[in-house]
């Protein structure tokens, strides 16, 4: 496994890290769906160990994965290795009784909230989980003082910025000065990666580097799903109600995902290196962090860690999903 360091941090991730949205099961969020369905703890807690065993050292949670059942899974998993792990959290999709949850003391709340629930006394990087600070960004002065607090006082290490559009990233990082920031990153939109792209300038400019999740797009780019045969989802998987995964979206990546299948080879594991590895190829790239449900996934994900795609390999991947 190779390492790198994560933006203006000190902190040195494994390349592939694991992101822990699935840990929190089955969850909803104003009535709508933002969980997993048919996770087992136990698998899981199998995949976490395989994962340390082959060098993974950097886990992402967040407040909202499962009201906290994930940050809760994830430390019953680590136990004592808590504290030789490199954990980071979010905060932003929680507001309880607060009016919005980037009000001060609901961040502080959740922060407290989220080291009991992992078990630590502190929190190597604390995400902002998305860009809504209220009308003309009304929250976000008090936000950036409070998580500023939050570091003075060794309750957090680190600062990071999780969103999901290009001026969300534009707009509020010179305003929170993160240390990294964290949004998608895949084969079928590198926007926030790529060179000459805004906001990838941008990282480049201020030291910044970025964690990748969705690098597989959800399973899209492993070959997981047919048109022909659709996918049913269980009641409270977020997935159910994903355009991406209608008939009609999954036969119009059926012939790029081909093509990666002749060229790399059609097992699972050829087409997930594939599709970590190109994320990866960007110097910008901190780490991808793709998410998990058993030791199988993460065994299939580590096991391409050290094989890099050239730049033949790579520009070959651009050329097909450009079509």
């Amino acid at each position: 496994m190779k390492y790198r360091k994560l933006g203006k941090t000190d902190l040195n991730v494994s390349e592939i890290s694991l992101g822990c949205w699935t840990l929190g099961g089955v969850s909803w969020d104003k009535g709508q769906s933002s969980g997993w369905a048919d996770v087992d703890e136990k698998e899981a807690i199998d995949a976490i160990n395989y994962g340390i065993e082959k060098g993974v050292n950097h886990f992402d949670n967040a407040d909202t994965y499962g009201n906290g059942k994930a940050e809760r899974m994830l430390a019953k998993a680590l136990g004592f290795r808590s504290k030789q792990m490199i954990i980071a959290t979010k905060i932003g999709h929680v507001k309880g009784t607060a009016e919005h949850a980037y009000e001060p003391q609901h961040i502080r709340h959740q922060c407290e909230q989220s080291l009991i629930n992992l078990k630590r006394d502190h929190i190597d990087l604390y995400y902002f989980h998305h860009g809504d600070f209220g009308p003309g960004d009304i929250y976000v002065d008090g936000a950036v003082a409070m998580m500023r607090k939050l570091k003075d006082e060794g309750k957090i290490r680190w600062l990071g910025l999780s969103a999901y559009s290009e001026g969300d990233f534009i707009r509020l990082t010179p305003k929170i000065k993160p240390d990294v920031l964290q949004s998608w990153g895949n084969i079928t939109d590198d926007q926030f990666v790529r060179p000459g792209k805004p906001v990838a300038d941008m990282m480049k400019k201020e030291g910044l580097s970025f964690v990748a999740f969705s690098p597989l797009a959800q399973g899209l780019l492993l070959g997981k799903f047919s048109s022909k045969t659709p996918p049913r989802f269980q009641e409270g998987d977020h997935r159910k109600n994903d355009q991406r995964f209608t008939v009609e979206e999954i036969a119009k990546l059926e012939p790029k995902v081909d093509a990666l299948k002749k060229k790399f080879g059609a097992g699972t594991e050829d087409l997930s290196r594939v599709a970590l590895q190109y994320i990866l190829s960007y110097d910008i790239t901190g780490c991808v962090i793709p998410g998990f449900r058993n030791r199988a996934q993460v065994e299939v994900n580590l096991k391409g860690a050290d094989m890099k795609l050239t730049d033949g390999e790579i520009s070959f991947i651009r050329d097909v999903f450009s079509k």
